[in-house]
């Protein structure tokens, strides 16, 4: 029997957990500034500002800053939390603000340099602005307010089990950090190392663990996204600073090139740039019940049903192209998965993920109409995700696996995507069973389950995004399935082996090595919904 969640402890410091300025920078809620170290000390630190689709080395304000004391002899950084970077000599850098970083301390000296080159230092005699406007500022009032600041916000935190607390504490505080003015609201990024936008399938995400300590915040992520609905009843991919993304022509040119290299004909001409919708797989309707189900608002689901509705009709009114009933992506980057070996088959593809996602949006489109106090409205959600799942099954079971065609034709590579109509707990008993003795097959199950790609696929690749390494959402979405179609102790020892990887891994990264659990190479830290997933399942744990 595991032991109950308890209040999580402060195992290394009164925050659980430090930062080590690589992968855990220095920042601030709703601040674009990242304070950074090196690998050499000596090298000082570096302050750089988070921005869409921008390198941090692209935007640095300042670097190699460095403090001494009087006599010239290096202050080393003592301790870095989420309250402050502490150097030797009672010198410390904090966020006076979002927008402010001050240096405090006295009888020391700090010197950077600009990004031009330029030499800058100062003596230290009380609180110093170090970037931001000019200002005015009391040291013990600015760590007095930080400190207040992160105490309101750890006390949200959900309760966990003693062992995954440090991982949750490091979690939680991500989820913070990752928060910036957005749109008009406060919106969660994935990272502030370049992915600074709200991508709608993050925000979903995310908004599933922010209803346990913030249900007002966890709506907000949800409104981002539909607050910004196309016309046609679309679903934008990607709400940022200077707008949204919803087609390929608003991409940047380097994603023009990776879309070169990913999509195009079976010869490997360069694909056209005429638009073509981008948006996100369907999980709307299933993100708003959770929240609901956590801190029931009906004014909240009368607002956004119309809106849960339209999207749901944008799959088989535009994304559904031969008209068969079951949408396909038209574009990989829809499909959230855009480098998986799905797209090496051709532009546009029907894995198994998009008609399933689909099913349950029926049926929580059902619970909400029910709440809202109109059966009829109920009862034909529920026939049509019924009879949705029927076609699925009819059409796309071949007696073994699902089937993903792309170009019409079927797509030799086995994938995790081939295991998600679980999700929809409407499957045939013994096709739900097939199912879940493949995902418990060395072909997917091993002690960090689940790759992307099979284990013995030829494309499975253990270090390349969705060639291979393990996702949180995939694990997620799976459990959710086993425990929706009747398996609950293959769902607990998914979530268990998930949770072990990464309470072991030292982070919250994008994906993990399946064979060593490590972070993918090329994976960012302090990824948003990694965080919230992790979250969430360390509350589904008893």
């Amino acid at each position: 029997m595991s032991p109950s969640p308890s209040p999580s402890p402060v195992p290394s410091s009164r925050y659980g957990f430090e930062l080590d300025l690589v992968e855990r920078p220095f920042t601030e809620r709703g601040a674009r500034l990242l304070v950074t170290a090196g690998a050499d000390p000596a090298d000082g630190l570096r302050v750089a500002r988070a921005a869409y689709e921008t390198p941090l080395a692209a935007t640095t304000e300042l670097t190699g800053l460095l403090v001494h004391d009087a006599a010239g002899n290096p202050l080393p950084v003592r301790s870095a939390t989420p309250v402050e970077v502490a150097f030797a000599g009672g010198v410390s850098l904090l966020f006076a603000d979002p927008a402010t970083l001050v240096l405090t301390g006295h009888g020391a000296r700090a010197s950077w340099r600009l990004p031009d080159g330029t030499a800058r230092g100062l003596a230290l005699d009380g609180c110093h602005v170090l970037a931001g406007p000019p200002g005015e500022w009391s040291a013990p009032a600015v760590r007095a307010a930080a400190e207040g600041r992160w105490a309101d916000w750890f006390a949200r935190m959900p309760a966990v089990r003693p062992d995954l607390a440090e991982r949750a504490r490091m979690a939680w505080w991500t989820l913070a950090v990752n928060l910036l003015p957005i749109a008009g609201r406060e919106g969660l990024v994935p990272s502030k190392y370049g992915y600074v936008g709200v991508w709608n399938w993050d925000a979903l995400f995310h908004a599933v663990a922010l209803r346990h300590g913030d249900p007002a915040l966890a709506r907000d992520q949800i409104l981002l996204v539909l607050e910004h609905q196309l016309p046609d009843g679309r679903l934008p991919d990607v709400v940022h600073e200077h707008g949204v993304l919803a087609a390929t022509t608003d991409l940047p040119r380097a994603d023009h090139a990776r879309l070169a290299e990913h999509v195009g004909s079976a010869n490997g001409a360069r694909p056209e740039r005429a638009p073509v919708p981008v948006t996100k797989p369907p999980l709307a309707a299933w993100a708003v019940w959770k929240v609901h189900e956590t801190d029931p608002d009906v004014p909240f689901l009368a607002a956004v049903y119309p809106r849960l509705v339209r999207a749901h009709a944008w799959w088989f009114a535009a994304s559904d192209p031969d008209g068969d009933g079951l949408p396909e992506y038209l574009h990989p980057y829809s499909s959230g998965l855009d480098d998986s070996p799905v797209w090496d088959y051709g532009p546009r593809a029907e894995p198994p993920d998009l008609n399933s996602y689909l099913i349950v949006e029926a049926d929580r489109l059902a619970d909400i109409a029910a709440v809202l106090g109109r059966p009829a409205e109920a009862a034909r959600w529920r026939e049509r995700a019924a009879a949705h799942a029927r076609l699925l099954v009819d059409r796309r079971w071949d007696g073994t696996r699902f089937t993903t065609l792309a170009a019409g034709a079927p797509v030799p590579v086995r994938t995790a995507l081939d295991l998600m109509p679980l999700f929809t707990g409407r499957l045939p008993a013994e096709v739900a069973a097939a199912l879940e003795r493949t995902l418990r097959s060395p072909a997917y199950w091993g002690e960090r389950p689940v790759p992307t790609v099979a284990f013995d696929d030829p494309a499975f690749d253990p270090d390349a995004m969705w060639r291979g390494p393990v996702w949180l959402n995939v694990n997620y979405l799976l459990a959710e399935g086993l425990e929706r179609s009747g398996f609950p102790g293959a769902a607990a020892g998914l979530r268990e082996r998930t949770l072990a990887m990464v309470r072991d891994a030292g982070g919250l990264y994008e994906y993990w090595n399946p064979l060593t659990g490590a972070r993918g190479p090329r994976a960012t830290s302090g990824f948003g919904w990694s965080a919230a997933l992790f979250l969430d399942l360390a509350r589904q744990i008893r």
